[in-house]
């Protein structure tokens, strides 16, 4: 297939998530057009990857657009597209975010693609790594990963017809599997999973101690850091625009903690005890709920 039957992908932010999929499409053999606010980035990404820069006269060619940039700078690129993505009208590309929240993207996004008449669904690839940057982009980072699909509040035959086309634009990226959820569940689910997660790693180093571990740590310390190594101004956008959910998940986590330091500090060994063998058996019965066949 040459480059001009080729399918096309645009990608918007050629960082980590943004140069994976760049990369997984002109691996899969299709062209894509990118663009980013650095030059040096554009530059390394035209030597294998970026046939061009994305433009609105690029536009027409896409199939997809992945918007894979900040979540506010995804909503800038398309409010100043968002009429000439109207104008493709049905022949035009769907467009996706990848942004790790949903409810401040996905809430301008519908608005804008129901205004200007293009195909728009919230979408949260569900892998990554503790790094950034287009350096570290993989064309199989995706590849077995979960991925999440927020479609608009749509009549149940359009929003079908829309999971359908995502799912076959998304094909060449790998996915284990999608799954279909609204912008306030999403972002609800993902104050644990992902933010807590990063924030408890981000604090646990703080302590004098860490200074000290060498020699003293193994699995438990890597495990609980990974995610300490952060890019600090994208985690803190995500953050923000999350804060009332997050902010529950952590006084959550505090209220527990307290929980324990009050038994160690009373001396209580069997209250101890007891508070961390109710954690033994909800982690027990969660990885059982997650291995469990489906139908069972």
């Amino acid at each position: 297939m040459d480059e001009k039957s080729a399918r096309c992908a645009g990608v918007v932010g050629l960082g980590l998530i943004g140069g994976s999929f760049a990369k997984a499409y002109r691996a899969a053999g299709w062209r894509v057009l990118g663009a980013d606010t650095d030059p040096e980035t554009m530059d390394v990404a035209r030597i294998e990857t970026v046939a061009g820069a994305l433009d609105e006269g690029g536009l027409a060619a896409c199939d997809i657009v992945v918007l894979a940039a900040y979540p506010d700078a995804c909503l800038s690129w398309l409010e100043d597209h968002a009429e000439a993505l109207g104008a493709l009208g049905a022949d035009g590309p769907l467009v996706i975010d990848t942004a790790g929240v949903k409810g401040h993207v996905c809430e301008r996004a519908f608005a804008l693609a129901a205004e200007h008449g293009f195909a728009f669904c919230g979408t949260h690839p569900m892998a990554g790594t503790q790094f950034s940057g287009f350096a570290h982009a993989r064309a199989d980072l995706f590849r077995g990963a979960p991925c999440v699909l927020v479609p608009p509040s749509v009549p149940d035959a359009e929003r079908l017809e829309l999971l359908d086309r995502a799912n076959t634009l998304l094909r060449p990226l790998g996915f284990g599997f999608f799954s279909v959820t609204g912008p306030a569940a999403h972002d609800e689910v993902i104050a644990f999973t992902s933010q807590l997660a990063h924030v408890v790693s981000n604090a646990y180093v703080k302590s004098p101690t860490a200074r000290e571990h060498h020699g003293f740590s193994a699995g438990s310390y890597r495990d609980l850091t990974r995610v300490a190594h952060l890019n600090a101004r994208m985690w803190a956008e995500l953050m923000s625009e999350n804060a009332r959910n997050l902010s529950r998940e952590i006084g959550q986590l505090v209220d527990a903690l307290n929980a324990y330091r009050a038994a160690l500090d009373a001396g209580d060994r069997e209250q101890l005890r007891l508070l961390l063998a109710e954690g033994d058996r909800i982690k027990r019965a969660l990885d059982h709920e997650a291995d469990a066949p489906e139908n069972a």
